[in-house]
């Protein structure tokens, strides 16, 4: 025992300098130690502890000891916890210290009553922290005489608030939720009951009752508890009071934390195990607490709310979703949508996910989703329709939520809601329709709520998200004349009928649910999904067919019922484009084969989409049906198979093919949009040069006054305009004298001539540019020539605005025809990046660069940049970089040698190095291509013949592949001379260091 002690440290380091002798590796363990990054600090507590073990030596051993006691107290913050941790680290790994001395030394060094005053800080946290270090070493609770010390100690310490605030009675808490409950009775029991006595005079007193009575609930019996504060319980009602006021104090002593106060949480758990968490709920926290207007204790209500429901039962869960916290929570969601305020929701949202993931009862997940739906703002639930704790819910449960929303949507309860009014609405309650509004609200969220769980649900089935179609697209395009159980969907009639605007609403998420679909893996547990899957293929059923599809079927199905009708019914020409569209899908699934599936299914999916979209826009959508049909019998018809083309005057469905994806770009819809990029992957190995030039057009200044684009313009200008041009109409006022202005200097030279003259002509007629005195012009006169001038410049103003309406238009005409070009340009990138080896990628090379010269011409508005940007990383990534090119060079090599010169030319005669610097580029992507060709009159070069590097550039002399390498050296050489020798030449060092250093030959 005394050599442990001596071994310990409790004796005095006799020869200091002969550890100091051993270099400085030893002492930069305890500079590491004390340094504020964390990853330091760790790695030389982790080699302070490797290189003792190793040596073995008793008086590196107490250096160590006395130095990690020491550094307890240091001035520095960072260094207190590193010295802590690695003294903990010590203790525990050489067990043979006793704790006790360790103590002593603790307190000898950071004694409080002999330190000066202004060190009595740094005292305080190296008594604090050296009790940490002992707790920290596992150790402390296994001591018995070292554990009372220290529990002593801390006690003291909670003396010194100032300094060390709370960290002592937490500490003590933690201590003592470790400690075995016959340790607990023997040994803490009597030091702590005067501690336990006041448990109601702070929060902290409170905490470590609550803790001993869970931890211990053989020594803290009522009985006992009787005897120390008067009552065998903690929660009733003659306590009620002072339990708020110290749940006020917790919450607002940890606003910084953002998180609930143990004691809360804990106080929650004894009510419930003392059968009062009813008067708890009740008293405490909404009669309590909710009355106490400050942000903290709110916050911590709400927290206590989520925290709550995993311990619940269902009376329970009952009382709190339907109670005042639930409501008040509401009105804190609703009042702080603002940026600037602090954000509960995401935190609640937390809380569900947490509940609904650990918990196996369908009812209670049940239970917990019904109540956050129902908390309503003037019937829109205050839980965000595209939340994803769904994801969580059993199958039962899931399946019982569908029900309840469908329900709801069709006889909306607003009674079982919770609802309540922000500020605003109160004001307006003049409003006679305010039940209408709410229910239009209520079933807005209820089908966006539907359409999120197709996407977010993990337990869906194909059923499930088949019923959530139907019932969308139902009553989207459909109203039931009379109940028919034949149609689940018209089995219930609504008990508000569905107006205008409901329908919109409901047709605009059915597209996105349609999007949804088409992007869906493949549903089911069977061996035939889980192969569709593998083979990453989306939007179909397990048995194969698409989900489009199987509504297009439904959509029929409800065409020829007589107990619906469509909200938008269909002429007789509109039925018969629809029919003719399913047959024709019909028998392209009929034809599908291996070789054909991929292009099968892309026309079967353009047709479908572009059926579906009929119910939305029938006048529009009849015309691109009918040459969409006539396109997909001319694809697939079997003369078109077998005899070649001779007449090039007609176009070929290719051709067809493009024109409508190119107008189905220029529609609104995303859904469509994505079809038609989704469709062109499939049709882009059967893209011919006139289809190509389809698409190349639109980006040809030339062409963008012609017909086809001006439809482009005015397909979405109604639609994407329209905040633009309310914009400028309430702008107009504010800032027309500014405008008028302006337009006056750009238009005296025109205007002022033709006004001037008209105004002589009116003042000549009402002879006032004669002299005379005022008295010979009558009344009547005077009248008349106001009202002539007054004409004038009312006609003049007209003319002014009507230019400033046409400068308008065709600014906005601009942005739309950016914006097509945008979605255009996708199209380009989907093709260099699925056909890089297609040798129509030549055609591209130069309609891009012209793109990029066009748009570093023009305004430098950001959705000009944004667009110059994209077609560079086009031009760079998808074409120059692509480690894919064309392999079939040899028959259009004169060709390319051609352009290569053209290229590089260009890039001379431009004078902006940027753009240059793009058509030098290009002309090396060509040179890449050239030389990855092999020529048709020299042999391959043999692999193991080009080890290094000469054998290498040998082998490119010998075989250049279909490189001439003459004729581009020429070319280069005239480059080169020009940019040594032309001083404002705009090709720069790096183009040719990178010719030199892709080529070197």
């Amino acid at each position: 025992m005394e050599e442990m002690e001596q071994r310990g440290g409790g004796a005095p380091v006799t020869d200091p300098r002969g550890v100091l002798r051993q270099g400085r590796a030893f002492l930069d363990f305890f500079w590491d130690i004390a340094k504020p990054e964390q990853e330091v600090r760790l790695a030389a507590t982790e080699n302070l502890l490797r290189h003792l073990r190793e040596g073995k030596k008793d008086d590196e051993l107490k250096y160590t000891l006395k130095r990690l006691v020491d550094g307890l107290g240091a001035t520095r913050e960072a260094a207190r916890p590193g010295f802590s941790l690695a003294l903990a680290q010590v203790l525990q790994a050489f067990e043979e210290i006793p704790l006790c001395s360790i103590l002593e030394q603790i307190k000898e060094k950071h004694n409080l009553e002999k330190v000066k005053k202004k060190l009595v800080r740094n005292a305080a946290f190296g008594n604090f922290f050296g009790v940490m270090a002992l707790f920290q070493s596992g150790r402390l609770v296994k001591d018995r005489k070292a554990l009372l010390e220290s529990i002593q100690l801390l006690q003291q310490l909670t003396n010194h608030q100032t300094h060390l605030r709370d960290l002592p009675r937490k500490t003590l808490i933690d201590i003592t939720s470790e400690v075995p409950e016959t340790v607990f009775e023997e040994v803490l029991f009597d030091i702590l009951q005067g501690d336990l006595s006041s448990a109601f005079t702070s929060p902290e007193n409170l905490h470590l009752l609550l803790v001993g009575m869970q931890k211990f609930p053989g020594v803290l019996k009522p009985k006992k508890l009787k005897k120390l504060f008067g009552s065998p319980t903690v929660v009733n009602k003659e306590n009620i009071s002072r339990l708020v006021e110290l749940l006020k104090s917790a919450a607002k002593s940890e606003k910084e934390d953002k998180k609930l106060p143990s004691v809360v949480f804990d106080l929650l758990q004894v009510a419930l195990k003392e059968g009062a968490f009813e008067l708890f709920w009740n008293e405490v926290v909404e009669n309590g607490l909710l009355k106490e207007k400050s942000g903290p204790v709110s916050y911590m209500c709400y927290r206590l709310l989520g925290s709550a429901l995993p311990l619940l039962s269902m009376e329970q869960l009952q009382l709190v979703l339907k109670g005042k916290v639930m409501l008040h929570y509401g009105e804190h969601v609703v009042a702080t949508q603002s940026p600037q305020g602090f954000k509960f929701a995401a935190e609640m949202e937390g809380y569900i996910d947490t509940f609904l993931s650990g918990c196996d009862d369908p009812e209670r997940q049940l239970a917990v989703m019904m109540g956050f739906s129902t908390l309503t703002n003037q019937g829109k639930p205050v839980l965000l329709s595209s939340s994803r704790v769904v994801r969580h819910l059993q199958a039962g449960a899931l399946q019982k939520y569908i029900c309840w929303l469908k329900d709801m949507f069709l006889r909306p309860d607003l009674d079982c809601c919770l609802d309540f009014s922000s500020n605003r609405r109160k004001q307006n309650r003049e409003n006679a329709d305010i039940a209408q509004q709410k229910t239009a609200r209520l079933r807005k969220w209820i089908i966006h709520r539907l359409v999120n769980i197709t996407e977010s649900a993990t337990r869906k089935e194909e059923s499930l998200v088949m019923d959530i179609a139907r019932f969308c697209f139902f009553h989207a395009f459909f109203v039931a004349k009379k109940k028919n159980s034949q149609i689940a969907e018209a089995s219930v009639l609504p008990s508000e009928p569905l107006n205008e605007r409901d329908h919109m609403d409901i047709e605009n998420y059915f597209f996105g649910l349609l999007q949804t679909l088409n992007t869906l893996p493949v549903l089911g547990d069977t061996a035939e999904a889980a192969a569709l899957r593998e083979k990453h293929v989306h939007g179909v059923t397990a048995d194969g067919k698409l989900w489009i599809f199987l509504l297009a079927e439904y959509a029929n199905k409800l065409l020829s019922s007589e107990h619906v009708k469509a909200v938008k019914p269909f002429t007789k020409e509109q039925r018969d484009i629809w029919e003719r569209t399913l047959q024709s899908v019909k028998n392209l699934q009929k034809k599908e084969n291996k070789s054909d599936s991929a292009k099968v299914g892309a026309f079967q999916q353009l047709l479908l989409s572009m059926a579906i979209h009929l119910f939305k826009n029938q006048s529009e959508t009849v015309d691109v049906l009918s040459d969409l049909l006539n396109c997909t019998e001319r694809a697939f018809s079997k003369e078109a198979k077998k005899k070649k083309k001779t007449d090039n005057s007609e176009p070929g469905w290719v051709e067809v093919m493009v024109e409508i994806l190119l107008s189905l770009l220029a529609q609104p819809s995303l859904l469509l949009r994505r079809i038609s990029k989704s469709v062109f992957v499939w049709i882009c190995p059967n893209l011919t040069k006139r289809g190509l030039q389809l698409i190349l057009d639109v980006f040809d200044p030339n062409q963008e006054q012609n017909e086809e684009s001006a439809v482009v313009v005015m397909e979405e200008s109604n639609k994407k305009t329209k905040s633009a041009q309310d914009t400028d109409e309430e702008g107009s006022e504010d800032s027309s004298d500014e405008d008028n202005t302006d337009s006056g200097d750009e238009e005296n030279e025109e205007v002022d001539e033709n006004f001037r003259s008209q105004l002589m002509k009116v003042l000549q007629a009402g002879n006032t540019l004669v002299y005379k005195s005022d008295e010979e012009l009558d009344d009547e006169a005077m009248m008349a020539l106001d009202k002539n001038i007054s004409a004038l410049f009312a006609e003049q103003q007209k003319r002014i605005q009507a230019k400033k309406d046409e400068k308008d238009r065709m600014r906005k005409e601009k942005i739309l025809r950016r914006d097509f070009k945008a979605k255009v340009l996708d199209l380009i990138d989907v093709f260099l990046v699925k056909q890089a080896e297609n040798p129509l990628v030549f055609d591209i090379i130069e309609p891009l660069l012209q793109l990029i010269e066009q748009c570093m011409s023009s305004d430098s508005d950001k959705q000009e940049l944004d667009f110059l940007q994209k077609t560079a990383n086009i031009f760079k990534n998808s074409l120059c970089r692509n480690k894919q090119y064309c392999k079939r060079v040899a028959p259009l090599q004169e060709d390319v040698h051609a352009l290569v010169q053209k290229l590089v030319q260009k890039a001379c005669k431009h004078t902006d190095s940027a753009v240059a610097l793009y058509y030098f580029s290009a002309s090396l992507y060509l040179l890449k291509v050239l030389k990855g060709n092999t020529s048709s009159t020299l042999p391959p070069p043999e692999p193991e013949k080009q080890s290094d590097s000469r054998t290498k550039q040998a082998c490119q002399l010998l075989n250049p592949g279909c490189l001439n390498v003459k004729r581009v050296a020429v070319i280069y050489q005239q480059a080169l001379t020009q940019f040594l020798s032309k001083r404002n030449s705009p090709l720069t060092c790096s183009m040719f260091h990178d010719l030199f250093k892709r080529f070197p030959v």
